[in-house]
């Protein structure tokens, strides 16, 4: 069986994450796999990573089994055409090899959080962005930033559901950037590693903006992070802001 790469982007607002639910709540994957309704024949996907709830994703990368040889333009127009009018697309799709996997291949995912501080409400990004009142202090939160790059037990910024079987990652990336926004400011915080823990870039975020507000100093992330407990934790950032960005591969296949 041919084995196919997808590379695609949702709105992460309509579906309750990327993984399928039994409890019949529309998922990406959900979507996606009714692909037997495009006519290649019904089958299951396999994710690079599984985004929560209202996450978004702009090169999320999957891999699925057909029975058949397709045209890879073809395939992808039909798949298209089938998830209208699910805000999600197909913005790529290409044949790979039969020992390509989207998770077990990949060797690091790359998330974009948006955060935005103006007091009128956003109207664009609505759903798009976390939305504050007041600007924060961006020197601070990169000052905080410093202390959790590299190698680390993440159980502080780990859900209590996350399923991995350890808490020890190693952060590669961890930057933050200020842009102008009509009416405010945008904060983008950039953040790479070879794999995330469930909920791990939102709990930074969440606990970087207390330290960006003035509610914590920035030395304070390393005790937190050594605390090695949930309850140590700043406030979990809203799902809206964050992006899967991109996912890497030691043969990539849209490079």
């Amino acid at each position: 069986m041919p084995r196919y790469a997808l590379q695609i982007e949702y709105h992460g607002g309509p579906f309750a994450g990327w993984q399928r639910q039994a409890g019949g709540q529309v998922s990406v994957q959900g979507a996606v796999e009714a692909l037997g309704q495009a006519g290649t024949g019904a089958h299951t996907i396999a994710a690079a990573g599984r985004t929560d709830a209202g996450v978004h994703a702009v090169a999320q990368v999957a891999h699925v089994d057909l029975a058949r040889d397709w045209d890879t333009f073809r395939l992808a127009a039909a798949l298209n055409a089938h998830l209208r009018p699910a805000p999600v697309a197909i913005i790529n799709c290409l044949q790979v090899p039969d020992d390509f996997h989207a998770r077990f291949s990949a060797t690091g995912r790359r998330y974009l959080y948006r955060l935005v501080a103006r007091r009128a409400p956003v109207t664009h990004d609505k759903g798009l962005v976390w939305q504050i009142m007041a600007p924060l202090d961006l020197s601070a939160m990169q000052a905080g930033a410093a202390h959790l790059i590299g190698r680390h037990d993440f159980t502080t910024f780990r859900s209590t559901f996350c399923q991995a079987n350890s808490p020890v990652k190693t952060l590669d990336q961890l930057e933050i950037s200020e842009h102008p926004y009509p009416g405010g400011i945008e904060y983008r915080f950039a953040l790479a590693a070879r794999s995330f823990l469930h909920n791990q870039v939102r709990s930074i975020v969440g606990t970087l903006q207390r330290v960006g507000a003035g509610a914590w100093q920035p030395e304070e992330m390393r005790t937190v992070l050594l605390a090695r407990d949930r309850a140590a934790c700043g406030p979990v950032a809203p799902p809206q802001g964050l992006y899967l960005v991109g996912v890497s591969y030691p043969a990539d296949p849209f490079a």
